[in-house]
């Protein structure tokens, strides 16, 4: 295995929390799930399979084309990328290359036209891309320090695409969601709608702490057009379909409540003059809204969500005048280190708050010495406690992303860093 293949499993392998079971398995005549990123969906029509993503590693991808061979032997007519995101379709070339091993034309290579945009910024920032990866998957940093696999579309399509023959009806729709080149597939005739990245098992992803912003309204926009097509399959980017019409609409017009509802309750919170975290605080998430089983923070987080809603209506500073013009980190550490009379009690509070089941006011404590960059006792002290109270605080998280992020930053700076910061 290349140590290329190996990094991508290793990362899809953090990809899925592993309270979402994995699902294979035919859902009706001609259309299957064999494996991939997420549910990636085989689709058999007169013209050839339509495939939607192909997998985050060769090895992964000669599994799924293993698994499809037992299915049918009709060629790749057209590969379809679901949506941007890394990993869902680095393994591309393996399953062009295996057309071309079978004497067949290469498949089509469709996805929407903002995927090139997203890949195109992907390869500007590809540093901070890898360092991004590394976070949320929990790799060494310095793990991905290869370049990024982008196998860019032979085809963007704006908002609709039909695929098929008279045999099957396949419409690619654009389903601006997580990413604003996420596309759907619906399948009229068997009422089978394959949600991608736009349905998920459980939050929608909306504000995580790593990325740009995203927009919880166009989500739900997204999400009401689709159950206006009344689907009685759906397939989610994870986990078991969703069976039955009444079900269906339950979970993707009760996500639309939630989105809507944070929405509402964040700017009638901004507009009297409430601070991101002071919203945080103060907004109670309905139990009827934000309790169902489609809405567990699993990934995703509303409080999440909410900070992207204020992202969205407001500027970067955070109320305080000391961060309108900040010093340098490191000074301002020195700074606030050579104003800490006995940093053995700072450590000794640290340490109590902890010790009551205070984790978070004690990170607020152990920064007075823990951000500071220099090598004393001290210090080291305090960058240990506070990976420590990080690796508590990933046990007591329910987003996969939020344990990610504490415990990256945990065996970050408890070798002795002020913080992650990606320099290799």
């Amino acid at each position: 295995m290349s140590e290329s293949d190996r990094i991508n499993r290793s990362a899809a392998a953090h990809a899925n929390p592993v309270t979402i079971p994995s699902f294979t398995g035919t859902l009706a005549e001609g259309v299957h799930v064999v494996g991939g990123m997420g549910n990636a969906l085989s689709i058999e029509t007169n013209l050839g399979v339509v495939q939607i993503d192909t997998g985050a590693s060769s090895a992964q991808a000669r599994k799924m084309l293993h698994e499809l061979r037992k299915i049918t032997d009709a060629p790749i007519h057209a590969i379809a990328y679901s949506h941007g995101h890394l990993g869902y379709n680095n393994a591309v070339k393996t399953w062009l290359a295996d057309s071309s091993a079978r004497g067949e034309n290469p498949p089509r290579l469709i996805a929407h036209k903002n995927l090139v945009r997203r890949w195109n910024r992907y390869r500007e920032t590809e540093g901070l891309q890898q360092f991004f990866v590394e976070l949320q998957f929990r790799l060494p940093v310095g793990t991905m320090n290869q370049t990024l696999k982008l196998n860019m579309p032979s085809e963007t399509f704006q908002k609709a695409l039909r695929l098929g023959d008279a045999r099957r009806q396949i419409q690619i729709l654009w389903a601006p969601s997580e990413t604003d080149d996420a596309l759907v597939a619906w399948l009229p005739k068997e009422r089978l709608l394959y949600g991608g990245a736009a349905i998920t098992p459980s939050i929608p992803n909306v504000g995580t702490p790593l990325r740009s912003l995203r927009d919880p309204i166009r989500w739900a926009d997204t999400l009401e057009r689709l159950a206006g097509l009344k689907p009685e399959i759906v397939v989610m980017e994870f986990g078991p379909p969703l069976e039955g019409q009444d079900k269906i609409q339950r979970v993707l017009l009760g996500t639309v409540s939630a989105l809507r509802w944070l929405r509402r309750e964040v700017v009638a919170r901004i507009n009297k003059g409430m601070g991101a975290v002071e919203i945080l605080h103060d907004l109670d998430y309905p139990s009827e809204l934000f309790g169902v089983p489609w809405m567990k923070p699993l990934y995703g987080s509303a409080d999440y969500i909410v900070r992207d809603i204020f992202r969205s209506e407001t500027g970067w500073w955070d109320r305080n005048p000391t961060h309108l013009h900040p010093a340098h980190p490191d000074n301002a550490g020195s700074a606030v280190l050579s104003a800490v009379e006995n940093p053995d009690a700072v450590l000794a509070r640290a340490r109590e708050l902890a010790e009551q089941g205070e984790t978070q006011l004690a990170l607020h404590v152990v920064d007075l010495l823990a951000l500071a960059p220099e090598q004393n006792r001290q210090v080291s002290e305090a960058r240990e406690l506070k990976g420590d109270l990080c690796m508590k605080l990933a046990e007591e998280a329910s987003s996969f992303v939020s344990q990610s992020l504490y415990v990256s930053s945990g065996r970050i700076i408890s070798r002795g860093a002020p913080k992650p910061t990606g320099v290799r």
